[in-house]
């Protein structure tokens, strides 16, 4: 189709040098039936790459169930957008080694819940009106922050995490429900599933979380 339309865009370019009587442009039937060719060949490739892409996603999570390190959890709501949005996939690392900025799932009234870890063990917490959140006096960089927000603020501060529990935030601070009330507070070490690692689904999104 490609030496087609350039012969018909050189024949263009030096028509001037060209006796009209002598210039055969092909018919439009043609270009169009190599146009319909070229569009049907370029979307079996695509229709092929994404089958092979959802394959590769499937194989991975079957290798990674296998292992019993990782659980699967679909994202249900947007308390952590727009790090995590409702109906994405990612997967845990069962873990109970958490730390300040990981991504972490909890067991909470017979389900799981994704927040941001913040603050562990003996840190103090202040939040300001604005959002901002301290830890022992320093300001968190939150650059996967949307928004700041003091949000559904239960606490008094400084707040000091008690012994053996985490500080967790969700990232759409305005409605998570998180460690700033006293329905969830600070998160036990017992309570936790593990961290999130990899997002598998959508596959425009997929990748290694840090």
């Amino acid at each position: 189709m490609w030496g087609l339309l350039l012969q018909l865009l050189l024949r263009v370019i030096f028509m001037d040098n060209i006796d009209n009587t002598d210039l055969k442009i092909p018919p439009m039937n043609l270009i169009e039936e190599e146009l319909a060719r070229e569009e049907a060949r370029y979307s079996f490739r695509k229709t092929l790459w994404n089958i092979t892409a959802v394959l590769i996603v499937v194989a991975a999570v079957a290798a990674l169930m296998a292992t019993r390190l990782f659980v699967l959890i679909r994202i249900n709501g947007g308390s952590m957008n727009p790090t995590l949005v409702d109906g994405e996939i990612v997967f845990l690392h069962q873990t109970k080694d958490i730390e300040p900025g990981d991504i972490v799932g909890f067991y909470y009234g017979g389900r799981i819940l994704l927040k941001r870890a913040v603050a562990g063990a003996g840190d103090e917490v202040e939040i300001d009106r604005e959002g901002n959140v301290y830890v022992n006096g320093s300001m968190l960089k939150e650059p996967y922050l949307q928004s700041k927000s003091l949000g559904k603020c239960e606490l008094d501060f400084p707040y000091v995490v008690p012994e053996g529990m985490t500080f967790v935030l969700g990232d759409n601070r305005a409605i998570s429900i998180d460690s700033r009330n006293k329905k969830i507070g600070c998160v036990e070490k017992g309570q936790f599933v593990g961290k999130v690692v990899f997002r598998a689904w959508p596959l425009g999104r997929a990748g290694i979380m840090r």
